[in-house]
């Protein structure tokens, strides 16, 4: 079979295959959008690893290395971009309030409101696949004039996705309301960082292990919630 699959890239397929899933299950009839959350809480977790392990083996050709580096950037686009937008088209479909702005009547601003909100879904796609083809090209002139490691990332990093939009599910779990209508502005917002030239420091290990925590902390606070409440 053409491709490489030995341990440098488990962790990236890893990552593909539950934003995969995630899309699936959200974009199904019985499926429920905070499950596609959890999904992207594990591809969070397998990004924050998959570089690393990747350079623990030493004698990888060229071949393998330029590999890795657009099966990161595909399966990046696919997990922090597609994903938090499929999960947000799942929100339309489930959520009650939603639901009833967007019911057929005969106020036409709500209908256009329905067409912002998938408009907005699908700019953030674009955004996240130009902040990953821009990094992607000014990281590799990067190597050629400066080399080393970079110490700060110009727009926000796709990969933040991972727990922007958890927090945003984990609030809609704890306050007694549904805020679903939030996730859409903060889509937009998140998906300008992308192509805003905002200088973001490069965490080291111990900003990741933070990154982590909080992740987790996401994950528990969600399950326990759905497991105790099924809002």
């Amino acid at each position: 079979m053409i491709g490489f699959y030995d341990y440098t890239v488990i962790l990236t397929y890893l990552s593909l295959l539950s934003a995969g899933a995630g899309i699936i299950i959200s974009l199904s009839g019985t499926g429920h959008p905070y499950i596609g959350t959890f999904f992207l809480l594990f591809c969070g977790l397998c990004d924050a690893f998959d570089g690393r392990v990747a350079r623990t083996k030493d004698n990888r050709t060229d071949m393998e290395k330029a590999f890795g580096i657009q099966i990161d950037s595909l399966s990046d686009l696919v997990a922090f971009g597609v994903l938090p937008a499929c999960i947000g088209s799942a929100m339309i479909r489930t959520s009650s309030v939603l639901q009833a702005l967007f019911v057929p009547h005969h106020f036409d601003a709500l209908h256009v409101l329905h067409w912002v909100f998938n408009a907005l879904l699908v700019l953030y796609i674009l955004a996240a696949l130009i902040r990953l083809a821009y990094f992607n090209v000014t990281e590799e002139e990067r190597q050629k004039t400066e080399g080393g490691t970079r110490k700060y990332y110009l727009g926000l990093p796709v990969t933040s996705a991972a727990l922007i939009f958890p927090a945003v599910m984990m609030m809609q779990y704890m306050l007694p309301m549904d805020i679903s209508v939030i996730y859409f502005p903060v889509i937009l917002v998140t998906g300008l960082l992308f192509i805003t030239p905002i200088k973001v420091p490069k965490p080291g290990l111990k900003g990741i292990l933070i990154m982590i925590g909080i992740g987790l902390l996401e994950f528990l606070v969600m399950l326990m919630m759905h497991l105790f409440f099924r809002r």
